[in-house]
Parts: C-alpha cells; sequence; structure tokens
C-alpha cells in the first residue's frame, strides 16, 4: 500500500519543515518584540516605524513577500544571505521572509499583553528612577509574556502551516516534496492524507504543550 513511498524522503522533507519553523520562530520573536518596544515607545518615530510596519506587512500575502526575498533580494540585488549554493540560499530567503511576515503577528500578541499590565506598575517603577527600557525590560515585558504564551503559540501553529509557501521558491520542504509526489504518484488521497498528518505531529503537540505552560505561567490578577 506504501511502496509508493520508496525514493522519497519524507521525513527529510518534514525534517526542512521543522527548521524552517524553529529558525523563522526565534527570528520572529526577537524582531516581533522590538516591533512592540517600538508600538508602545515614548519615541514618535520609533512609534510611526512600529505601526506602519505592522499595518503593512499584515496586508501583503505571505507568497508575496517569500517571492519578493528570491526575485527582489537576490536576483535583483544580489542578497545571497552568506551562502554560495542555490538551495541554501533558498532556505535562508524563505526563513528571512517568514521571520518578516510572523514578527508582526507576533508584535500585536505582545502588544495585547503589556496592555494587561496594570499602569500603576509603570508610573511606581517611573517614580523610582527607572528609564523607559528598564521599565520595558524588568517590570512590563516579562508580565506580557506569561500573559500571552496561548496567543504566541497560535502563531507558532499558523508559522509551521506558513512554512508550505516555501515552496514557491523551491525550498525542498514538505509541501515541495507533497507536489512532487501527487505529479508522479496515482495516489492523490492518501499522499494527501499523510502529508496532513504529518502536519498534524508537529502542530498538536505543541499546541497542547503551549496550552499546559500558558496556564501554569499565567499572571493571577
Amino acid at each position: 500500500m506504501f511502496d509508493f513511498l520508496q525514493g522519497y524522503n519524507v521525513l527529510g522533507a518534514f525534517w526542512v519543515t521543522v527548521q524552517l519553523t524553529i529558525y523563522s520562530a526565534i527570528g520572529s520573536l526577537i524582531w516581533g518584540t522590538l516591533l512592540a518596544a517600538m508600538r508602545v515607545s515614548p519615541v514618535p518615530l520609533m512609534r510611526g516605524f512600529g505601526t506602519g510596519y505592522i499595518n503593512i506587512v499584515r496586508n501583503i500575502p505571505l507568497t508575496v513577500i517569500i517571492v519578493f526575498t528570491s526575485l527582489g533580494l537576490f536576483q535583483t540585488l544580489g542578497v545571497s544571505m552568506g551562502a554560495d549554493d542555490f538551495e541554501t540560499i533558498n532556505f535562508r530567503l524563505a526563513v528571512l521572509g517568514l521571520i518578516a511576515y510572523t514578527a508582526a503577528f507576533v508584535c500585536e500578541a505582545l502588544r495585547s499583553g503589556i496592555n494587561t499590565v496594570p499602569i500603576g506598575q509603570t508610573e511606581a517603577a517611573r517614580a523610582i528612577g527607572l528609564n523607559f527600557t528598564q521599565v520595558l525590560r524588568l517590570i512590563i515585558l516579562p508580565q506580557a509574556f506569561r500573559s500571552v504564551v496561548g496567543p504566541l503559540a497560535n502563531v507558532l501553529i499558523a508559522l509551521t502551516k506558513n512554512t508550505t509557501v516555501a515552496s514557491a521558491i523551491g525550498v525542498a520542504e514538505a509541501a515541495t516534496l507533497m507536489r512532487e509526489m501527487i505529479e508522479n504518484e496515482a495516489q492523490l488521497i492518501l499522499i494527501s492524507a499523510i502529508f496532513a498528518f504529518g502536519f498534524i505531529c508537529l502542530t498538536l503537540p505543541t499546541g497542547l504543550f503551549l496550552g499546559w505552560v500558558a496556564k501554569k505561567v499565567a499572571v493571577k490578577r
């Protein structure tokens, strides 16, 4: 029944998907946190940049961003991300595009968490002489992260599924292999079921674990 799988590296394709997810999640968390800091910054220029970035990027389809990283950055501007071979370049460009897109949603999730921190705590911190960066790092962000573990889990699950868009620039992840197998094999339903099950195995445990973490670290008010 599964003889047609011979000759196809299904596990390898899903491993590429996992790598895309991990690298993009780390980058998105860092960039999204910086964007959230800009959104609540007292500096008008930083607030304007953060707001403009979020409103623009969230309304651009991810496919357009991913294709732009290949056609615009690499083929037009010659940005190779420090790689020599085409496969590695495409992988890194896909990670860059996923980070740029996902960070906007991380930022909004964090901003909602920042809004849950009582204003009195911020005023008390400023009263004892802490500057904006110290207040954000020591008072606001620790509580904000604890209150948005659930929403960030949803962003991570969406990111895992969004990695399939990387196939648009030839990254050899799960969706690329699935398309190749469907073109070569007369097993449409079975192939689709196999890859659907693979993504369930990636996303379901992640959602359950982070949901448990969200309950454990929730801020009691």
